[in-house]
């Protein structure tokens, strides 16, 4: 079992310090168990959370027993760490753990020194302070988050989501992670400077839609030589009125969702199966194996046979 600690300070964010005990605690494996054991800790018994406040269950010493510690933003940054938390965390580093932060909690991970000479983001709004205190950090502000291996950084609210659910395709494969993201409500990956070796699903419309059944059709049928006529023929409307419903409900086009359910699809097959990549190619409707590569390098930031090394699925 993997062991997750989130690390909560005073005046600690409430979103950013429930949204990884949600998302690793919704992950299952095949057999319905839990993967990840998560820890609250702090150095104190008690900590503010805005309008209420946390008991964490314990203390500093967890976190040398963790895998992963999150380190989530707080209201107001301390002008220096609490008593022991740069030295633990360091220590944890030196150990392999991994570490990461979400939104401006990325500040309290760079004041320990372990972000110098590595890009990292955080919420836009903090990024320009961030490199201002912090000048040995790259940061990059247009990215969800950043994977440097064994750090990462988040950007604000819901890309901690992005950034967990990264965490736990790594961990224990896009099964697992696709079941989180679900019970999260969220999609695998969001459009926006995304271009890492994460899930790619595909953009979610609104719960009630009108054009979820025929998302559900393209996804059933991602593997035909479909038309933008044919899907708007499917849809009962013209190609115009579908292109406009589609960008209202989705924020993409009919032709980009599709190949992103193809791509969608191709990930599992690469990540499940031995299938060559000219045969996945044909099962997930593309006319040739370059046009494959070409798309799925253009969404995904690698190509197949990278894709495939880097991500087979984890035996359970």
């Amino acid at each position: 079992m993997h062991t997750v600690a989130v690390l909560a300070l005073d005046g600690v964010i409430p979103f950013d310090l429930s949204a990884p005990v949600d998302t690793f605690g919704w992950a299952r494996l095949p057999d319905g168990r839990g993967p990840y054991r998560v820890r609250v800790c702090s150095p104190w018994e008690e900590v503010g959370a805005g309008a209420f406040t946390v008991r964490a269950p314990y203390g500093l010493e967890a976190l040398a027993e963790a895998d992963t510690i999150i380190l989530p933003g707080v209201a107001e940054l301390p002008e220096e760490l609490p008593p022991g938390v740069a030295e633990v965390l360091r220590a944890a580093a030196a150990d392999g753990t991994r570490i990461a932060s979400i939104c401006v909690g990325a500040f309290l991970f760079a004041a320990t020194g372990l972000l110098d000479g590595l890009r990292a983001t955080t919420h836009w709004f903090a990024a320009g302070r961030l490199a201002e205190l912090y000048p040995r950090v790259t940061v990059d502000p247009n990215v969800l988050y950043v994977d440097n291996g064994q750090f990462l950084t988040s950007a604000g609210a819901a890309a901690a989501l992005d950034m967990c659910l990264h965490m736990i395709r790594q961990d224990f494969g896009s099964a697992v992670a696709a079941h989180a993201a679900r019970m999260s409500v969220m999609p695998l990956e969001r459009e926006g400077g995304q271009a890492q070796f994460i899930v790619h699903d595909l953009p979610p419309a609104p719960a009630g839609a009108t054009l979820e059944p025929l998302l559900r059709w393209l996804e059933d049928h991602c593997d035909r030589d479909l038309t933008l006529d044919e899907i708007a023929a499917k849809a009962g409307m013209s190609s115009r009125t579908l292109n406009r419903r589609f960008r209202d409900q989705t924020g993409t086009t009919p032709l980009q969702w599709l190949h992103r359910a193809r791509v969608r699809r191709a990930q599992y097959l690469l990540e499940t199966t031995d299938h060559p990549v000219e045969r996945i190619a044909a099962q997930v409707g593309f006319g040739s194996p370059t046009a494959f590569r070409e798309r799925f390098r253009k969404v995904v930031g690698t190509n197949p046979q990278g894709y495939r090394k880097a991500f087979r699925e984890k035996p359970s």
